[in-house]
């Protein structure tokens, strides 16, 4: 199975960290998550978050420093994900008509968030599990 390469940008305000929620009908709906998608053919990771956060936030998005990388195997996918800490400029609104929260650090381990994102969820709140 090859691994579908996707971006995901961790965007921090004052604190809080922007997240959005899967929609009804696609995989892993209900879980939060950070934003982004999967990475076009021959497009860069950089290239990909921008575009993705064009799309589904309708922000200007310049990428910073990768966080973290990782994969992980689900029942019908691989997917290999990079958590990349990401400037935005203008306000995000909601594109796709999926929920949008600015959640703070302390809380994000109350969400559900997808098993890939497991481990960007303990370095962010420092949890050493």
């Amino acid at each position: 199975m090859t691994a579908i390469v996707v971006t995901a940008a961790v965007i921090e305000r004052d604190g809080h960290f922007l997240v959005t929620r899967r929609q009804r009908g696609v995989h892993l709906e209900g879980y939060w998550e950070f934003p982004g998608g999967k990475c076009e053919a021959g497009e860069d990771l950089a290239a990909c978050l921008a575009r993705e956060l064009r799309e589904e936030l309708a922000v200007g998005a310049r990428a910073g420093e990768e966080l973290l990388a990782t994969t992980h195997a689900y029942e019908d996918r691989a997917i290999e994900i990079h958590f990349i800490r990401c400037a935005i400029t203008g306000d995000p609104a909601p594109q796709q008509g999926q929920e949008m929260r600015w959640v703070a650090r302390g809380d994000l381990a109350a969400l559900p968030f997808p098993p890939a994102d497991a481990d960007l969820i303990r370095l962010l709140t420092g949890d050493k599990r």
